[in-house]
């Protein structure tokens, strides 16, 4: 049994010069709310990384090897500032801001994996 769990998702930002050079700068390093962070890691999320191409985001998301996705979201988006946090990074995203983080995050499918 693998010691984590992986998942990889995507989210569209608005297309905006402007408002992407902003998202990155809530997402550099220290810059996420600390409620945010702790949050994730209290749900069971090890590790997370995005990446950035023109306005395309890919997620790349690490966690403990019995993580119940669905449980697991649905947890985090009752936790402290999570909502709050939503609504303010959703004038980025192409969505609204009602939208929880699992609505917005697609979650994509693995299609390869290189032999070991």
């Amino acid at each position: 049994m693998p010691e984590f769990k992986r998942y990889c998702k995507t989210l569209k930002l608005e297309n905006n010069p402007t408002l992407i050079e902003e998202y990155k700068k809530v997402h550099a390093p220290g810059a996420a709310w600390p409620e945010i962070t702790l949050g994730m890691k209290e749900v069971g999320i090890i590790d997370m990384e995005i990446y950035l191409l023109g306005n395309q985001l890919f997620m790349i998301m690490d966690t403990v090897s019995n993580f119940d996705h669905d449980a697991a979201m649905k947890e985090l988006a009752g936790k402290p500032r999570q909502s709050e946090w939503e609504a303010y990074v959703s004038k980025f995203q192409k969505t609204t801001s009602e939208a929880s983080a699992d609505e917005k995050w697609q979650l994509m499918e693995r299609i390869y994996k290189m032999d070991e």
